[in-house]
């Protein structure tokens, strides 16, 4: 192998899906203690990242195509791996997040206080981001899938790494179910798709036709079971129980990069095809529409920190997901500023979700931490105790509800500026649906302010509501560093978005060249200079003001006193607003869908006993369709468990009477 060889990009982030992969290695020898295992862990997983990083950049910004061949016996054509710049953009996060949270691990969970679950956690969370690594780069539908189950089991063994408790069992198998019957719907998708081409590899961009016989499966079969892996709604039911009970940094590793494996297959697929139908577009903009309400309005009734952040999730990759319908309706109709626009909106806030969400995942893990508790209602007053993890956290928030100048606001200003330009000429049906995702988007992003707004203020203001959380302490450096990074990210991204829009603009070409024919690009289309000028000014308002507020914080020191009571003699932090109080008019408003359920208190007579009042937000999907669904189904069948008795004579019996049958039929 030359030098030049050794340089390629392509080696480069293979090399970094190698130690990616072998980051776990080290816990595998009992030998070595448990410790120093995970720091070799670390060390092998940034180091990895750092190359893989450097080599997905340099594809991203170049525009070139790498193109590997790997040697293998299995018949079914040439292992081919292909890194273009969309492969390349979607490698980005995951190298990058990956890293992060192998360094966080080692605050969040030291090897010394789980010996045993640190290097079981170690092993399968390299082994994930290499999967995806993998995944993005197949050009072989069987190496794909061979790559979707490695990620889908790795992801289970480091979501049940606390599998002593029943709800982290649960969740594992309601996440393994999930995954696998999406993978059934692939197996069909590449099925057609090789009886389509002829071949088991992967064809390029706009070389099929949607009018061939199947394609309309492999467009649905990829909705269903891509869309399962990325938590479109309503095929999201394994998701906030996941991503609730498994530990904060493998939450990080699913919600900011696991999810988008999903969007990158949907996208990937709907590529193939050209001319784009219109209906393409229509339904997947509707589903996308869809989960950014209900995923939005889910979160705002959750107790559970990690559920609601989760059911946030699913706001945003339904965010990701109108811009990926927008852009194929532009496709459809011939519009390439919508496309452009759309497709960069799409890909952009796919890079911001990754990078704040990860940021308040590992917030939340350190607030856990700290607390010792997920509910909101046992929280309060948490920045006096953890100014950092404060501080990190609110960025992390800001950015999430696409407020300015930070990430979330850049991609979301670029779908509204794609809106906005396909109304322009269009006609009544593509006018109409640029409205309704005007409307959507601006609800979305109103209801997120309010969720947002309450989980700041329950956790982080006012006074501690409970006095099992014990000793509060902010959180480590090794915690901490990485928060700092993405939330560095997050603020330069915002900062910056001519830099962030040149990332993406190379891989709008890759999935649809001909938007660029009109010699337009998200640059000439929006006025990001401006943006970006805006941006810079408000920085810098926002840091004179925090330094004039700390200059008068000195000369006058704050004088400790206690808030008006509201009357009340003897206040208590009880009378605080609680998290179901804040939420309680937009859950009110929003019961039809959110189906809140409530234990009321029985308060009789003068002198009343101690009553209790308690709420929940259920998974309106899997327990009020899917689970008595089942159970219907189960009661209708379960007559067949009569003819198992376990005598064989029995047995024989059936066979015999199935062949009469079979004979009787066959004259």
């Amino acid at each position: 192998m030359n030098t030049t060889e050794i340089i390629d990009p392509a080696h480069i982030i293979m090399t970094g899906a190698i130690f990616a992969g072998l980051s776990g290695v080290p816990g595998l020898f009992p030998r070595l203690g448990a410790t120093v295992a995970q720091k070799l862990a670390t060390i092998i997983a940034c180091l990895g990242s750092l190359l893989g990083l450097g080599g997905a950049i340099v594809v991203a910004v170049s525009g070139m195509t790498e193109h590997l061949v790997l040697d293998w016996s299995l018949p079914f054509g040439p292992c081919d791996i292909w890194i273009d710049p969309l492969a390349a953009f979607f490698l980005i996060p995951i190298f990058l997040v990956s890293g992060a949270c192998a360094v966080y691990a080692n605050g969040y969970w030291p090897a010394g206080k789980h010996p045993g679950t640190s290097r079981v956690l170690g092993f399968f969370l390299g082994l994930l981001a290499s999967s995806m690594v993998l995944l993005i780069t197949a050009g072989n539908s069987v190496f794909f899938l061979i790559s979707w189950e490695v990620m889908a089991v790795s992801a289970y063994f480091a979501i049940t790494a606390e599998n002593e408790d029943h709800e982290v069992r649960k969740a594992g198998f309601v996440y393994l179910v999930c995954t696998h019957v999406g993978t059934l719907a692939l197996f069909v998708m590449f099925i057609v798709l090789r009886l389509m081409t002829g071949s088991f590899a992967i064809p390029h961009a706009g070389t099929l036709s949607p009018l061939a016989p199947g394609a309309a499966v492999i467009f649905f079969t990829a909705i269903f079971g891509f869309g399962m892996k990325a938590g479109i709604m309503p095929l999201h039911i394994w998701l906030p129980a996941a991503h609730a009970n498994g530990p904060s940094h493998v939450s990080a590793m699913m919600s900011g990069v696991m999810l988008k494996m999903g969007i990158y297959g949907i996208i990937r697929i709907v590529s193939l095809f050209s001319p784009i139908p219109l209906w393409w577009g229509v339904v997947i903009l509707g589903a996308g529409i869809v989960s950014g309400l209900a995923g939005v309005i889910s979160a705002i009734g959750q107790h559970d920190l990690k559920r609601l952040l989760a059911y946030s999730s699913i706001e945003n990759i339904g965010i990701i997901t109108i811009g990926l319908g927008t852009a194929l309706i532009g496709m459809a109709v011939g519009h390439p500023p919508l496309v452009i626009m759309g497709m960069g909106g799409c890909l952009l806030h796919m890079l911001n979700h990754s990078l704040f969400k990860s940021l308040l995942f590992l917030g939340s893990g350190a607030v856990i931490h700290a607390t010792g508790t997920r509910e909101l209602s046992r929280m309060g007053g948490l920045a006096r105790h953890m100014p950092r993890t404060a501080l990190l956290f609110f960025i992390g928030c800001v950015a999430i509800c696409g407020l300015p100048p930070l990430n979330g606001f850049v991609s979301e200003y670029l779908l509204y500026f794609g809106f906005f330009n396909g109304i322009n000429g269009s006609s009544i049906p593509v006018f109409s649906t640029m409205v309704l995702a005007i409307f959507s988007l601006a609800l979305i992003g109103s209801l997120a302010l309010a969720c947002f707004v309450r989980l700041c203020g329950i956790a982080f203001l006012g006074q501690n509501r409970s006095s099992e959380t014990g000793a509060l302490h902010d959180a480590p450096l090794t915690m901490v560093a990485p928060m700092a990074l993405l939330a560095l990210c997050c603020l330069g991204v915002g900062l910056l978005p001519l830099s962030a829009v040149h990332l993406v603009e190379i891989p709008v070409l890759a999935v649809f060249p001909p938007a660029m024919t009109a010699g337009k690009n998200i640059s000439s289309i929006a006025p990001l200079a401006w943006l970006e000028a805006c941006g810079l000014l408000l920085t810098l308002v926002i840091v004179a003001f925090i330094g004039l507020y700390l200059r008068r914080l000195k000369a006058n020191p704050p004088v400790p006193a206690s808030t008006w009571g509201c009357g009340y003699l003897q206040p208590t932090a009880r009378i605080q607003y609680s998290a179901t109080s804040f939420a309680e008019m937009l859950v009110h408003f929003f019961r039809g869908v959110l189906q809140p359920r409530y234990a009321m208190p029985r308060i009789s007579g003068f002198l009343p006993n101690t009553a209790r009042f308690s709420s929940r937000i259920p998974e309106t999907v899997l327990e009020g369709l899917l689970l008595p669904f089942m159970r219907l189904t189960g009661l209708v069948f379960s007559f067949l468990r009569r003819l198992q008795h376990g005598e064989p004579n029995l047995y024989v019996l059936y066979i015999f009477v199935t062949l009469v049958m079979m004979l009787a039929w066959s004259y």
